[in-house]
């Protein structure tokens, strides 16, 4: 089913695209071929900026799980066998916290929408029944509405191809491989499944998934991810100074 087949949402996307391909034109005098990969920069921090009480939000909640851990543990420990009396003590904590187990969920849903609409600008050939001229531009003469993937196999990619997407790629496994050295998950305290090699092992991979899904989607798509992924970190980065982790001794890792 296509939902963006419904008049509101089809109109809806019309207005977006309407809007990117207008602040293309504008660019144009100035980034002039790469007008459009530049209006997509543009986009994607000015949808950064908007959600940054979205980061501060995570942040925040983040602090707190960090900070609630010990008394979880031990309400987990002294309550593992009654799960009646350990869900209501755990509530009882959130609540005297003035907190919430989902806090920093819900900004996280509430960004769905706008990353979905973007995204979907990118991979449409068609926007509320017109072409979308978005993806017959290029970047350094790659096709925005190009991915890598069906380049390859479709026997049409060019040295620009692989030149930019190659710059892109990079840019996200060099981000993804600060991101998991920066932020090391806490070992677990006690003996848990989460300490075990093959689970850090597998947590630090997740790091590189946007890489590989950037590789299969319209490089247009790959460019906000890029930038995306940038921002975040160094939101992160400052996000973390403004609102530290407690500092606890980590638990010894199970070999």
């Amino acid at each position: 089913m296509d939902f963006f087949a419904f008049p509101p949402l089809a109109a809806l996307l019309d207005a977006a695209y309407g809007a990117l391909v207008g602040l293309s034109s504008l660019l144009e005098p100035f980034a002039g071929g790469a007008a459009s990969a530049a209006a997509v920069i543009l986009v994607t921090l000015l949808v950064r900026a908007l959600l940054i009480p979205v980061g501060i939000s995570q942040a925040k909640a983040e602090q707190t799980r960090a900070r609630l851990a010990p008394k979880l543990r031990e309400i987990q420990r002294r309550h593992k066998k009654n799960p009646e009396r350990l869900q209501r003590e755990t509530l009882a904590l959130y609540r005297a916290e003035n907190t919430s187990p989902f806090a920093g969920m819900l900004p996280v849903l509430a960004q769905a929408p706008v990353v979905g609409i973007l995204y979907t600008l990118f991979i449409r050939p068609e926007i509320a029944g017109h072409p979308n001229e978005l993806l017959t531009h290029d970047l350094l003469g790659a096709p925005l509405g190009t991915s890598l993937v069906s380049a390859i196999f479709g026997g049409t990619a060019t040295p620009a191809t692989f030149l930019v997407f190659g710059v892109l790629l990079a840019i996200m496994i060099a981000v993804a491989e600060v991101t998991r050295r920066v932020f090391r998950p806490v070992p677990v305290e006690g003996d848990s499944p989460l300490n075990s090699p093959t689970m850090l092992r597998m947590m630090s991979a997740l790091h590189y998934l946007t890489a590989v899904f950037a590789a299969f989607v319209p490089l247009a798509a790959a460019l906000y991810l890029t930038v995306t992924v940038v921002w975040t970190l160094a939101q992160r980065v400052i996000l973390r100074r403004r609102y530290p982790l407690p500092v606890s001794t980590p638990a010894r890792v199970s070999a």
